[in-house]
This record gives structure tokens, C-alpha cells and sequence, in this order.
């Protein structure tokens, strides 16, 4: 079931402006479909679009409210309830991401079914997947990896899928996290997936298609982390990618939130990569690197991405800053 757009950011309390990283992606990469924000007193984030009440939202024309603010513990907090309910009321619906289930708290669920509306958790998944078959299927499939977690696979598989469709190609975006889903408006949140059906799930998320058909897919986690692996050796296998662009952090000197463990050299990380994503699919292969240099000045960040693409041989871009037209040359 897909969630409709326009949206209302709704930021409630947030502390700062990380905070609100949810909502912030989507305004990037979706600003069309974000029409307000709701801020309640002492929100401290800010997305920069107009400040909104529920009832100017509704009257506005928004379609769903995007609880897009991740606190402590991801929960939703008494103070956000009548802000929320509010919405409902007025014919919104509300999309979530946060641990705590929005269906699961009274107030909200009570409103929605009184009015007829629709609630998402869009963290847990709703329906239940199948084990893997590993079967081959029609269609072409991009996966975004990383050295790390954090480092742009998202923005860079909706860096590439604006590109190929700005060239004509025929793409599609597929979201694995929630901010993700938000932006896409589907999606499965794979990590909150049974673990045996991981891989099945990305069948499902990216099944046979036309033979010049892309699906770019959102990328989990690191082959090299060790909290994350798991996910990341789902999304290799479910998705039979026939490319795959390594993502890369290059101010890091360890892998994050494990200090004991030292970010993987480049080219030992594309060849563990290869080697995984060639069980389901013997073609598989790393097309190009995206380089997060959002810490970097522009003469800097060059230089990085000039040094990684002679380490690599591989095309080497941000694909946010400086877009994915060398990587999409290559498919």
C-alpha cells in the first residue's frame, strides 16, 4: 500500500538538526512533495519550508503526515498524540518510522479507524516474505554497498536512478530503510526482516522485469561491520545485482560506532562483494565508486576521488555533488 504525497514534515520536539535526518532526506531528494512542517515549542530542527498548523495543512492539500524525526529510544511521546490525532481528524493519513508502532498507540489508532484513514509503520514490515530462491529472473538490478555503514548508499542509488532517467532509461528506486520508503513512497525496511528472509524480501522488492529494465537498490549496511553484515549479505543475494557501487567515507579511520575495527581497504572490499553477489548472480560486479565528500573542500574532494579512481581503475564520483553520469556510463 502505497503512501500518498503531498506530505507535511512533522518534526515535533526535535532536539537539533540530526535529529530530524529522516525528514531531511526526504526534503532533498523529494522537496515536490513536501508542502509544510510541523514544529511544536522547543523544536530546535528546521527544514526550511514553511511552518504549517495541522488544520493550514489539511487545508493545503496534504495527503499524509511524515512523522520524520528520530528521538531517543524511537518512540512517540504523549506531547506529538493530539498534534497527530488532530490529522487524522482532518483527513490525513500518518507514516512513521520510528520503533514505536503509530497503529499501536490508542489516541491515533482509534482516530484512523473512526475516519476511514490509513497508518504506517513503515519500519515493520506488513506482510510476510518467502525464502529466497536464488532463481534468475529478467531484468537488471543496481545495488548500492559500502566500506561502511552511513556513507551515501541511499543518495548515491537515487543519484544513479535520477541520472538514467534523465538519459531515458527505464529505473526504479527501491527502498530498504525508511527514510528511503519515504522518499520512494514503497518499500521494505529489511532490517526489521527475519533474518532467513532477508533475501527473500529483496526478491520480492525487486522482481523480474523488463529486459532494459534498472532497479536501483537502497543498500544496508557493510560486509566489513560487524553489527550489520547480516543485512548486507541479504541484499547481495536477494537482489542478484549485476552492478554494484561501492560507497566510501574517506575521513573515517574506523568503522562506525566500532572503534576497534579499521575501515576495510577499498579494493579487498570490492572483491569480497563481487565474490558474495556472485553466488546468486555469477556476472556481478562493481561498476564504480561514490565517494561521500560532504567533509571535503571542492579542491580536496577532487583530489580524493582522482586518487581512489587510480587505486581502483573504477569510474569515481560523489554522486551527489558532482552527480553519477561517469558511473552511469558504464551500464
Amino acid at each position: 500500500m502505497a503512501i500518498e504525497h503531498p506530505y507535511l514534515m512533522f518534526l515535533g520536539d526535535a532536539a537539533d538538526q540530526l535529529a530530524a535526518k529522516v525528514a531531511n532526506g526526504v526534503r532533498m531528494w523529494r522537496p515536490e512533495w513536501c508542502v509544510g512542517q510541523f514544529r511544536l515549542p522547543g523544536c530546535n530542527a528546521d527544514l526550511g519550508l514553511p511552518d504549517m498548523t495541522i488544520e493550514e495543512a489539511a487545508a493545503a492539500g496534504v495527503k499524509t503526515i511524515i512523522v520524520g524525526v528520530a528521538n531517543r529510544g524511537g518512540i512517540i511521546p504523549d506531547s506529538w498524540v493530539e498534534s497527530l490525532v488532530r490529522g487524522v481528524e482532518l483527513g490525513m493519513d500518518v507514516a512513521s518510522g520510528l520503533h514505536n508502532k503509530v497503529t499501536e498507540v490508542p489516541a491515533i489508532a482509534d482516530a484512523a479507524k473512526a475516519n476511514g484513514r490509513k497508518l504506517f509503520d513503515v519500519r515493520h514490515p506488513t506482510r510476510s516474505f518467502d525464502v529466497a530462491k536464488g532463481t534468475k529472473r529478467p531484468g537488471k538490478r543496481l545495488l548500492a554497498v559500502g566500506t561502511d555503514c552511513s556513507v551515501g548508499k541511499m543518495f548515491a542509488a537515487l543519484a544513479v536512478e535520477r541520472e538514467m532517467l534523465a538519459r531515458g532509461m527505464k529505473a526504479t528506486f527501491r527502498a530498504t530503510g525508511q527514510t528511503g520508503i519515504f522518499i520512494a513512497g514503497d518499500g521494505v525496511s529489511v532490517d526489521a526482516v527475519v533474518a532467513d528472509f532477508i533475501s527473500g524480501a529483496t526478491e520480492w522488492l525487486c522482481p523480474a522485469n523488463d529486459e532494459d529494465h534498472w532497479d536501483v537498490v537502497e543498500g544496508q549496511g557493510s560486509l566489513f561491520h560487524a553489527s550489520f553484515a547480516g543485512v548486507s549479505m541479504g541484499l547481495l543475494h536477494g537482489s542478484q545485482a549485476d552492478a554494484l557501487v561501492m560507497c566510501h567515507e574517506p575521513t573515517r579511520t574506523h568503522m562506525r560506532g566500532l572503534p576497534d575495527f579499521p575501515i576495510p581497504d577499498l579494493k579487498e572490499c570490492i572483491a569480497l562483494n563481487e565474490q558474495c553477489g556472485r553466488l546468486t548472480n555469477p556476472a556481478c560486479k562493481v561498476v564504480g565508486v561514490s565517494v561521500n565528500t560532504v567533509a571535503l573542500g571542492d579542491a580536496e574532494a577532487k583530489d580524493v576521488l582522482a586518487k581512489i579512481a587510480d587505486e581502483t581503475g573504477l569510474p569515481t564520483t560523489d554522486t551527489f555533488r558532482y552527480g553519477a553520469g561517469p558511473i552511469v556510463d558504464v551500464l
